[in-house]
């Protein structure tokens, strides 16, 4: 009775090794996924971050620049790594040359004034 649901087993061939064009495909893919990573996020950081620092090696005194806390104001005097940036007749503050986001026009502080 039972015997009428039971299939007969056969034996499977050998398996097939993959082909050279398969391994290819297979390595292929994240060499794709690299490439793409690398040239919309690696390369252009790299390209910022090189702009950046030649932004803050050429910050001398009398320029105009904002700083990551928003403030703006004009260098005074640059020391080593620090700047002293006046903020106001009165007020200086020194803060870290790599805080410095970006260098004003000339005049632009006086402009926002008026």
């Amino acid at each position: 009775m039972f015997a009428l649901f039971i299939q007969s087993a056969y034996a499977d061939t050998a398996p097939a090794t993959p082909s050279a064009s398969a391994s290819f495909m297979q390595l292929l893919l994240p060499i794709a996924f690299f490439a793409i990573f690398y040239f919309m996020i690696i390369r252009p950081q790299n390209r910022r971050q090189k702009e950046h620092r030649a932004m803050i090696d050429a910050v001398a005194e009398g320029n105009e620049v904002v700083f990551a806390g928003g403030l703006m104001g004009r260098v005074k005097r640059v020391q080593g790594e620090y700047a002293v940036i006046a903020l106001n007749a009165s007020q200086e503050v020194m803060v870290q040359r790599t805080s410095i986001i970006s260098v004003l026009p000339v005049g632009t502080i006086d402009s926002l004034k008026s």
